[in-house]
């Protein structure tokens, strides 16, 4: 890239590494970008997010501070709400965008005094960016009971790096164990433990699920599911996986059946397309934009926190050969027309110039 090149800068709170499918889409976007020759910086916040606390406004402020005049500035959602209070020092000298996987004030769980300060802060905060970037149109649709004009809305959907194979054969045959895998942070949003609550009403087919997904980040939630799992005799079926690598990640998709993910809400649901990548089948909720990220030929949608309707659709692929090829089928060919990175970092660009023009 050329130095004398304007800089894009991607501010995010914390660590910039950090393995959940919104960090995974700013790192591949800006690596998408720097391979156009574009010079873009990734920088992570300290401090306490989304609620901020002092030293997150201090290194926001900081952040913003040592960027020269119409820098262009890309601020992840989750450090959104640090802004308000600093918008009279930045935004009018800065070119100021939010990118947002889907609003906080969505958040399973939240009491509805969090939720409304949230929802409040989130607005104040859109008010004063040029623009916002969103990655599905359910959550552009969204945005618009924040009073964010369509006219400053962009949508680009992540992308996703399909392997070369895709590992053994799909079409099982009956005397196999299903192999079902489910990869998500272990929260109440991912909806775990409405899983465990649904495998144990199967357990008379015969299968295996791993929950892949960090533990840390909601200790309390990870302790109840081993308890769930523990009282309901499941132990020796379903494994907690914990966080996993990329060649170990890459590993659980090659060797599953079916991909689970039983989310309340999703802003996208990046790992439904990453598992359609391996040609998986996947069984999903219609919580958020899940209703839309996977094709239908590839996947059985029910609705979120409904336990009755999760466990049908088990059924149907753990006692149903012909219903699993025929989800196998879809997602080889839904994996066919799956977006690279690389055009995702061209759309990225282009809702740049939009934006700002």
């Amino acid at each position: 890239m050329r130095s004398d090149q304007p800089q894009t800068v991607f501010l995010v709170p914390g660590d910039p590494n950090q393995r959940t499918g919104g960090y995974g889409y700013v790192r591949s976007i800006v690596g998408s970008l720097r391979e156009r020759g574009q010079n873009v910086r990734l920088s992570g916040l300290e401090g306490a997010f989304p609620e901020t606390d002092t030293l997150a406004q201090q290194s926001l402020d900081d952040a913003l501070d040592e960027l020269a005049d119409r820098t262009t500035v890309i601020i992840d959602g989750l450090a959104l709400s640090g802004l308000p209070p600093l918008q009279a020092r930045h935004t009018t000298r800065l070119r100021v965008l939010a990118l947002v996987h889907h609003p906080l004030a969505d958040e399973t769980g939240l009491s509805q005094e969090r939720q409304r300060a949230y929802f409040a802060s989130e607005k104040a905060a859109l008010r004063h960016v040029k623009g916002v970037i969103v990655t599905s149109e359910f959550t552009a649709r969204r945005l618009i009971d924040f009073d964010v004009e369509p006219a400053r809305i962009e949508v680009v959907t992540p992308g996703v790096d399909k392997p070369d194979s895709i590992g053994p054969d799909r079409f099982r045959t009956p005397e196999q164990p299903f192999r079902l895998l489910c990869v998500a942070t272990l929260a109440p949003r991912k909806g775990q433990d409405l899983l465990v609550e649904a495998l144990a009403q199967c357990r008379d087919y015969p299968w295996h699920c791993s929950l892949a997904g960090s533990t840390e980040r909601h200790p309390d939630f990870v302790a109840s599911l081993r308890k769930q799992i523990e009282q309901l005799g499941l132990a020796e079926r379903i494994d907690i996986c914990g966080e996993l690598g990329e060649q170990a990640l890459a590993q659980a998709y090659r060797g599953a059946d079916v991909f689970i993910l039983p989310s309340w809400y999703e802003g996208y649901g990046m790992v439904v397309t990453e598992a359609l990548a391996y040609g998986l089948p996947v069984i999903t909720t219609t919580g958020g934009a899940l209703a839309f990220t996977a094709a239908s030929e590839a996947s059985i949608k029910v609705p979120p926190g409904d336990v009755t309707a999760l466990r049908a659709a088990l059924t149907q692929v753990l006692s149903e050969p012909e219903r699993h090829r025929q989800l196998v089928a879809g997602a080889g060919r839904a994996r066919n027309n799956l977006r690279s990175w690389s055009d995702a970092g061209e759309a990225f660009a282009d809702a740049i110039q939009k934006l700002l023009n």
